[in-house]
């Protein structure tokens, strides 16, 4: 039997630290590559990195020191660098995940003289400034990669660094996935009683974090119009805004349920009527729980963003696509998913099935496998 191949993630932050969707990404491609002999570790920060070394399930994960972490770019101390050339040098191949400034910085210095490969994530949206400072640097990092990876074909072709003349005959489409196994069996039912609502209602779900890009004040500002109850499942900064905006528009029907645990989202998932997602702004690069909404059979409503969403969500397939920021078409595509169950569950099963065919652990797996034998190999 041939010998596993040695894969380092390297990203920012890690579990056990505060979780988050890339992370999540992170490990979902670690259990998933482990079936098709891939030996996963992850190189990352943390503010407390005791034991420098720690075990999990998908593998083993080294951590070093976060110093500082302006703007969300963790930065490490020259223990990290000591770190990261050691976990290279005891690696196969390198993976990146973008964006992480910091991790160029280690890229150029220690130089690692093994494949490196780079998942592109997003691109730097928001911070312009930053963005415009840290560019000579990224596309020095871009163009060292042996395959950058993006997440959807619409992402590759939209985001203005991945269809760069330069880079753009580099980038593989590899989409992010999800090990069915990998969820909970159980499914915590107490969470009804918890937000007061009875489980038979109908009710659309939104799940993640309250955050400037996700266009929960579209959400919110639709309420009034649909014919069932809204479920809110997360906390972050824009939630003291939603409120006060729920308190405006008078609207009656939605629910704040604040964080959930993941029994507590099984439960959701299950018996919602569909998975909302009404990010306005290209920082929604891809949409994780779009995925998960799907590997539950659930339909999607998203809206054209020009990002990841809406090839996970595809329009009158899995579910609808809307225009961002329109409170009357989202309301809409609600309203059409309660009043035509047909309709509902025909989306739903197809959802299923693109789930199974595009974002599976096999098909994760398999992908990430056959990309780093590839770069292992010279290929």
């Amino acid at each position: 039997m041939n010998a596993k191949l040695r894969a380092l993630q390297v990203y920012r932050t890690y579990f056990p630290d505060p979780p988050g969707g890339l992370q999540e990404a992170i490990r979902q491609i670690a259990i998933a590559s482990s079936g098709f002999g891939v030996q996963p570790r992850i190189f990352t920060l943390s503010p407390n990195p005791e034991p420098a070394t720690i075990s999990r399930p998908e593998g083993e994960v080294t951590r070093a020191r976060s110093w500082a972490a302006p703007a969300s770019c963790d930065l490490g101390g020259l223990a990290a660098f000591r770190q990261f050339a050691l976990a290279c040098s005891q690696s196969d191949v390198v993976h990146y995940q973008f964006p992480w400034p910091f991790e160029d910085v280690l890229h150029a210095l220690v130089r690692p003289r093994i494949p490196a490969v780079m998942t592109y994530q997003s691109d730097v949206v928001r911070q312009k400034f930053f963005g415009a400072m840290y560019a000579p640097l990224m596309w020095r990092t871009l163009k060292t990669m042996r395959v950058i990876v993006a997440t959807s074909p619409a992402y590759a072709r939209t985001s203005p660094v991945l269809s760069h003349p330069s880079i753009r005959d580099n980038v593989r489409v590899i989409p992010n996935g999800i090990v069915e196994e990998s969820y909970s069996k159980e499914a915590d039912d107490g969470v009804f009683d918890r937000i007061k609502m009875d489980r038979s209602e109908a009710y659309f779900l939104f799940i993640g974090v309250l955050r400037y890009y996700k266009g929960l004040h579209t959400l919110v500002q639709a309420a009034q119009r649909v014919g069932a109850k809204i479920v809110i499942a997360g906390s972050g900064p824009e939630e003291p805004a939603l409120k006060e905006l729920l308190l405006q528009t008078g609207a009656k029907n939605v629910i704040f349920a604040g964080q959930i645990t993941e029994v507590e989202k099984v439960a959701l998932l299950r018996s919602c009527q569909a998975l909302v997602l009404p990010s306005h702004l290209r920082s929604e690069a891809f949409g994780m729980v779009l995925v998960e909404a799907a590997m539950f059979g659930k339909p999607q409503i998203s809206c054209e963003i020009g990002t990841g969403t809406s090839f996970v969500n595809l329009h009158e397939e899995s579910g609808i696509v809307v225009k961002p920021e329109s409170p009357d078409e989202l309301a809409q595509a609600m309203n059409l998913l309660l009043r035509e169950t047909a309709t509902k569950e025909k989306m739903g099963l197809a959802a299923r099935a693109r789930y199974e065919r595009l974002f599976s652990g096999n098909a994760l797996g398999k992908a990430y496998a056959d990309l780093y034998r590839d770069v292992a190999e010279g290929l």
